[in-house]
Order: C-alpha cells, then sequence, then structure tokens
C-alpha cells in the first residue's frame, strides 16, 4: 500500500476582490505518493508555482485544504509550519539560489546549520549526498567554479540533505541545456525512488514530461487532467 506523502482538496487561491479578483488556484484537489514523480504542465500564468507555494506551505490557500501525511496546514502557526517544512519539503528552484560566497558543501549544509543539526552529524550528511549527486570532487568550490548542471545538482543536494519526504521544483531545468535537463531529471527519478519522495515538479519541457509518472495539466488555475504513462502509477486530480 502507497503511503500519501500530499494532498490537496478543493485548493484554491484568490488574489483581490471583486472585479478584480484573479483566481490563481480553482478548486484543485490531488493526492502525491511516496516514490512518485508528478509533472505539472500548463502555460506561463496558469498557476504552477501559485500552486507548488501553496502545496509547499510557502503560500496559505484561500479556501481548501493541504496535508503533509497525516498534518493538516490549516490553522498552524508560522512558527509550526515552518518547523513542519524544515523536515518535510525540500526546494529546488530554476535560479538555483545558491549562496555565492559559500562552497558547495557550505551551500548544501545551510538547512541542517538552521534546523541546529550536530556538526559531525551534518558533515557526514553533506558528505553523502553530494557524492550520491555525483560532487564529492567539488566540494569545496564555489558556484562560480561549476557549470549549471553542477550548480542544479547543489541545489538538489540541499533540498535532500534533511530526508524530506516531499520534493517541490518549480522549472528545476529551466537554465539547463537540453542534454543536461534530461541527465538532471533522471537523477532526480532515481532519488524519488530510492529515498521513497513524493515529488512535484512544474516544467515546460517535453523530454521532461515524458519520463513522469504522471502529469498534472492546470489550465486558468484549474487541473484539467492527468495523463498516465503505461506501466506506471499515476497521481490522482479529482
Amino acid at each position: 500500500m502507497t503511503t500519501t506523502a500530499l494532498r490537496a482538496s478543493g485548493v484554491s487561491r484568490v488574489f483581490g476582490s471583486g472585479n478584480t479578483a484573479v483566481y490563481a488556484c480553482s478548486d484543485v484537489s490531488l493526492e502525491l505518493h511516496a516514490g512518485e514523480l508528478v509533472v505539472l504542465r500548463g502555460r506561463s500564468g496558469s498557476g504552477k508555482s501559485t500552486l507548488l507555494n501553496l502545496l509547499g506551505g510557502l503560500d496559505i490557500p484561500t479556501s481548501g485544504e493541504i496535508w503533509w501525511g497525516d498534518d493538516s496546514l490549516t490553522g498552524l502557526t508560522d512558527d509550526r509550519l515552518t518547523d513542519l517544512r524544515r523536515g518535510r519539503v525540500g526546494f529546488v528552484f530554476q535560479s538555483f539560489g545558491l549562496v555565492p560566497v559559500l562552497s558547495a558543501a557550505e551551500n548544501v549544509a545551510v538547512p541542517l546549520r538552521i534546523a541546529g543539526i550536530d556538526p559531525a552529524e551534518r558533515d557526514d550528511r553533506v558528505r553523502r549526498i553530494l557524492a550520491l549527486v555525483g560532487l564529492d570532487d567539488h566540494t569545496n568550490q564555489r558556484p562560480t567554479e561549476l557549470s549549471g548542471g553542477q550548480q542544479q545538482r547543489v541545489a538538489l543536494a540541499r533540498a535532500l540533505v534533511i530526508e524530506p519526504k516531499i520534493l517541490i521544483a518549480d522549472e528545476p531545468t529551466g537554465q539547463l541545456d537540453s542534454s543536461t535537463a534530461s541527465e538532471m531529471m533522471s537523477l532526480i527519478n532515481s532519488l524519488v525512488e530510492q529515498r521513497q519522495i513524493a515529488a512535484i515538479i512544474s516544467t515546460h519541457d517535453p523530454l521532461i514530461v515524458a519520463q513522469a509518472r504522471s502529469v498534472i495539466e492546470l489550465h486558468d488555475g484549474r487541473a484539467t487532467s492527468a495523463r498516465r504513462p503505461r506501466g506506471r502509477h499515476a497521481a490522482s486530480v479529482e
């Protein structure tokens, strides 16, 4: 039986009110399970980033409810939500978001320092995750000394070092060439299965879409369809 890691029920996000109200997300319901990689696809302005921010607890829905496992995000204090997010959700963004003055290892260690992880355990986890993403020979290099693909691997390692149950990635390969993007997605696919992470990734790239277990289509903030490649498990969209 697969574990439901992330669930959204009737989630909407409205900006403004009255005649100027904009429905960035409208009545979206979905479930993601452990070991499942789902692609979120739609045109620019369709609501992808807004939905990912809601699912990751970076924004609060106007209506509807979101659960991480058995924990509902409704009504949580900012401190409680931050604590849950630190140990439950890893984020990867198109811009990489690395600190330029820090080495690869130091960038990956940032969330562990914030969480107050013991230095010996922190160093061990950073070493292991950098080896896992193929950067064990680049631990002391700063972002400017790394290629775009290597920088994105550092960003992925930073997201995974907290050992999250959920991985959220917003256009993570948008700055990479097609070959490097394909390698990155193959790596993410492998880690999702190995670590039984529930991952949802937004992208425009059809090659990446083809690697997903299922695809959720967004149109004007609504989840209009889900496609399941043959022989794969699909995320449910209601």
